[in-house]
């Protein structure tokens, strides 16, 4: 089993940033592909950013590139999501979310948090 909770979210206007934090216990860390989803009310749950278990790789979504990164502190056993420029459209809840693969991490992901709310206020 894996432990995620995620902390950081909050109100921010608009252009502001937010530096999300998502610190996962009860496995080996660096097992584990780690990233993030988000979910706006009335909408599907998307994909937002991932890195590999090494932390070598990382991608993040269309709609987020450019403004987000992603990382992680294997001394922690946290991982991070830095959102800037951030856009009315960026508010939801975000997910933190972990599997021992990259590849189904993005589709399928084994362990999820409880989530943050960020609100992003115009």
């Amino acid at each position: 089993q894996v432990q995620l909770v995620e902390s950081g979210g909050g109100l921010v206007q608009a252009g502001g940033s937010l530096r999300l934090s998502c610190a996962a216990s009860g496995r080996t860390f660096g097992n584990y592909a780690m990233g993030w989803f988000r979910q706006a009310p009335g909408k599907e749950r998307e994909f937002v950013a991932a890195v590999t278990g090494s932390g070598t790789f990382s991608s993040c979504a269309n709609s987020v590139r450019g403004r987000c990164t992603i990382s992680r502190d294997s001394a922690k056993n946290t991982v991070y999501l830095q959102m800037n420029s951030l856009k009315p459209d960026d508010t939801a809840m975000y997910y933190c979310a972990a599997h021992n693969t990259y590849a189904q991490l993005r589709s399928a992901p084994a362990y999820w948090g409880q989530g943050t709310q960020v609100t992003v206020s115009s």
